[in-house]
């Protein structure tokens, strides 16, 4: 190593000066140089994912007796500690780089050569585990990327964002039971409509959510096919038979989940159709969502001026001007992480379609848009259930005496005394202060006891004719 803080690192293209204490070598520094683009890199879940591919790869060739015993044991041990965490400081490349993620590849090669290098007893840079010849044997980066990215999202989908969306699930399923005798207006076209109880409105967001979590479970299918084996175009070349369905099942081992070798290894690298796919299952929970956001923070306007049907949480002060003044901060940020999904899925799907001929080269952008979609999503939705809608609390004397004023209580008078004489009896409660109650009986329609019967809020809220029996 050199005493001026870097060393000197070498490629087909020559000479690199790399950070001294670095693992990574000189096709990493090229991409640090080439790509000061965004500052953004990959993420734990994506080197994670590119470690369990090293790892299981350097088992499958151990098996196949393409890299000696104690140097694929080394190769192991060294993207163990990748696929722990103990490098991430060691993944510099931007996700904006070349589009097969060859820099990405490369970086997890070179530092897990030189972290291998070093288990071995060599020097770092030595290359007596090469990245190449060894970590990276029978593969390119062309089966790599997309194999990670499948890993990665795959595994972001079922540790993070559906155990958030079943705890979402649940904590909506809690207040369906908690309002089920809260009586409300029902609202259509932000209007008056016939009653409705707050729990059925409740019970249609957990069913949205439900039918969400079943949205993306019906997708992951397509994400446990891996590239792996394909090599550069999909042929297999310098690969061995044995291989791709070898290295598969270690990943599977390593991650508990169902990852096999693609049916079809020319779809799996030109084309990412799984990854929009999954995506496209993440845009529209990450609407269901926004919706519940949307029409909760409508019900908790106010406190007097608005619908103020259910209290909010008091999470945090609410205004820099105006003493008191509670919004609602959780609900919004949900709102927020909707539109940046809705961005991401922009990018997605117009990357997984602009693949060209044998190989998509948009592979970087689809991985990183994915897991932050996938991360925005799971953190929104767990702080959505735990900090805005396990402590919100029903109004429940304001519902019932809204639903008592409503104009739309008229519609139960159709079958009684028709829908000309309903209309009249809801316009002229509606022009002289009165409730449709008062107007119907008033106006000779019903009798009381009539009224009573066939007025009843509660009865609304379930199919049926009222005032039949």
């Amino acid at each position: 190593m050199s005493d001026q803080g870097y060393r000197i690192e070498r490629d087909s293209l020559g000479e690199v000066e790399v950070p001294a204490d670095a693992y990574w070598g000189a096709q990493t520094q090229r991409a640090v140089e080439n790509f000061p683009i965004s500052s953004v890199t990959f993420g734990r879940r994506f080197i994670r994912a590119l470690g369990i591919v090293k790892k299981s790869a350097a088992r499958a060739n151990r098996d196949l007796d393409h890299i000696a015993t104690d140097k694929a044991d080394c190769i192991i041990e060294a993207a163990d500690e990748v696929i722990d965490g103990e490098h991430d400081d060691q993944f510099p490349v931007d996700v904006f780089q070349t589009g097969s993620g060859t820099s990405s590849n490369m970086n997890a090669n070179e530092v897990i050569a030189n972290r291998a290098t070093e288990r071995y007893g060599g020097t770092i840079g030595s290359r007596e585990i090469h990245p190449n010849d060894h970590v990276n044997f029978g593969q390119s980066s062309n089966d790599v990327i997309p194999t990670a990215m499948h890993i990665a999202a795959l595994e972001a989908v079922e540790d993070d964002l559906l155990p958030a969306l079943e705890a979402l699930r649940d904590a909506l399923a809690a207040k369906e039971t908690e309002f089920d005798d809260v009586v409300k207006t029902g609202r259509t076209h932000l209007q008056d409509a016939t009653p409705v109880r707050l729990g059925q409105e409740f019970g249609g967001y957990r069913a949205q959510v439900e039918k969400g979590i079943t949205r993306l479970e019906d997708a992951t299918p397509r994400l446990a096919e891996l590239a792996l084996g394909g090599t550069a175009v999909g042929t297999g070349l310098n690969t061995d038979p044995e291989f791709p369905p070898r290295a598969a099942e270690y990943i599977a081992e390593e991650t508990g989940l169902p990852f096999r070798e693609a049916d079809n290894h020319f779809e799996a690298q030109a084309a990412h159709d799984a990854m929009s796919e999954i995506h496209g299952a993440i845009r529209v929970v990450a609407g269901s969502v926004n919706k519940i956001a949307n029409d909760l923070r409508l019900l908790a306007s106010g406190p007097r001026n608005g619908l103020g049907e259910i209290d909010q949480p008091e999470n945090q002060p609410g205004s820099s001007i105006m003493p008191g003044k509670i919004n609602p901060v959780v609900a919004e940020s949900v709102n927020q992480v909707h539109k940046q999904v809705v961005g991401n899925d922009a990018a997605v799907s117009v990357a997984a379609a602009d693949g060209q001929i044998d190989l998509n080269l948009y592979k970087p952008v689809l991985a990183h848009n994915v897991l932050q979609s996938v991360e925005l999503l799971s953190n929104a939705s767990s702080v959505f259930a735990e900090r805005f809608i396990a402590p919100l609390e029903a109004d429940r004397e304001h519902c019932e005496q809204q639903v008592e004023r409503s104009m739309a209580l008229a519609t139960a008078l159709n079958p009684s005394i028709g829908y000309d004489k309903a209309a009249e009896v809801g316009k002229t409660a509606l022009k002289e202060g009165k409730t449709v109650r008062e107007v119907a009986v008033e106006k000779g329609y019903l009798t009381e006891a009539e009224a009573d019967q066939v007025l009843d809020p509660v009865k609304m809220t379930e199919p049926g004719i009222l005032g039949d029996e």
